[in-house]
């Protein structure tokens, strides 16, 4: 069996390692949305990661609702992001870009207007903006010409994506977002071709995903879920059943990898009784499973022997140890991160974690 330490190819990409670093919302983009020089500081210090998957990145004002994150919607984001994916590749790394709609928990405050979703229902909970928390709004349920801009608006950053440098690009489909408002019968009510059975679930995402492959190519396309548990309201009545359908779609159209975030009853974020279901999407998805959330090397390397995951991304331990690929290889004790930094739009605890040896 492959260790955490042997390559892996993730479609077109060549992966040196299994240890891949997870999307990370950190704020550190300008209120347009525009990256900026400390983020490319950042990636860099990351770049041994066998995979770096960006921080969740806005395709539109419209589905961006967290203040300072980044977009790829515009030209001047565009060219923000190409210092980024130049200082990844000249430190030897591969990054994809994660393209992220928000729907039901954008607040209007961040620009957007009205929010959309697959139901006019609010989600629990509080938004963030630039004055604070306030409360979720309703939405608009979106209308199949809202879907076709949508889908419009993820080709366009897919291909702005590409044009920045990125390695490929990974659909957000995970924690109670558009994709997920759409999958699940918690937050999806409607009667259309986009509601009801799962099959008419599963179709918004399996659209999303031929549009992005069509700018990205498929080989490099990914997917992000989040198949266990309820995550910002959004849930479903046998999440067993919707989400292996969900991969069984993804292996008919050739989608090459999944990485998904399921906790368990013990994780330190957001954590659920439900099981795990990954080792159902395994058994009729032939496409590299990369898991996520809580793992450590021991754990990590267990689901690569079980024969469920290719490889396993790493989260606040990548926040906190930039060389985490190198403290695990050599049982090197890891930084500890700093909560209070994760949003804070300056550069402590964002480029400053000290590299291994350092004083």
């Amino acid at each position: 069996m492959p260790t955490l330490f042997d390559p892996v190819e993730v479609g077109a990409i060549q992966a040196p390692n299994r240890i891949f670093m997870a999307p990370l919302t950190r704020a550190r983009a300008t209120r347009d949305a525009v990256p900026t020089p400390m983020m490319a500081d950042y990636y860099r210090q990351r770049a041994g990661a066998g995979l770096i998957i960006s921080e969740a990145t806005g395709i539109s004002r419209e589905g961006l609702g967290w203040p300072y994150a980044p977009g790829l919607w515009a030209e001047a984001q565009t060219e923000g992001w190409k210092p980024v994916t130049s200082a990844v590749h000249e430190a030897g790394g591969r990054i994809v870009a994660q393209l992220w709609h928000m729907g039901r928990v954008v607040h209007p405050d961040l620009g957007g207007g009205q929010p959309v979703s697959a139901s006019p229902l609010v989600a629990p909970g509080q938004a963030h903006t630039y004055e604070g928390k306030k409360d979720f709004v309703e939405p608009r349920a979106a209308t199949v010409d809202d879907l076709r801009r949508i889908i419009d608006d993820y080709a366009r950053a897919a291909r702005h994506a590409m044009v920045a440098g990125f390695d490929g690009v990974q659909l957000h489909g995970a924690n109670g977002y558009l994709i997920d408002q759409f999958l699940r019968d918690s937050s999806n009510v409607r009667d259309d071709g986009y509601g009801g059975p799962i099959a008419n679930r599963v179709r918004f995402l399996r659209e999303v995903i031929e549009a992005i492959a069509a700018e990205a190519g498929m080989d490099r396309t990914g997917l992000r879920l989040s198949p266990n548990g309820t995550v910002n309201g959004v849930g479903d009545s046998d999440g067993q059943a919707l989400f292996t359908a969900a991969a069984m779609e993804m292996e008919r159209i050739g989608l090459p990898w999944i990485e998904m975030r399921e906790p368990g009853p013990q994780s330190t974020f957001r954590p659920t009784d439900e099981p795990p279901v990954s080792p159902a999407m395994r058994q009729v998805y032939s496409g590299k499973i990369i898991l996520n959330s809580d793992y450590r090397l021991e754990s990590g390397q267990a689901k690569l022997d079980e024969g469920i995951a290719d490889a396993i991304s790493f989260g606040r331990s990548f926040i906190a140890n930039p060389d985490l690929v190198e403290r695990l290889r050599d049982g090197d004790p890891l930084n500890h991160w700093d909560v209070d930094t994760f949003y804070s739009q300056g550069p402590e605890g964002y480029v400053d974690y000290p590299l291994r040896g350092a004083a």
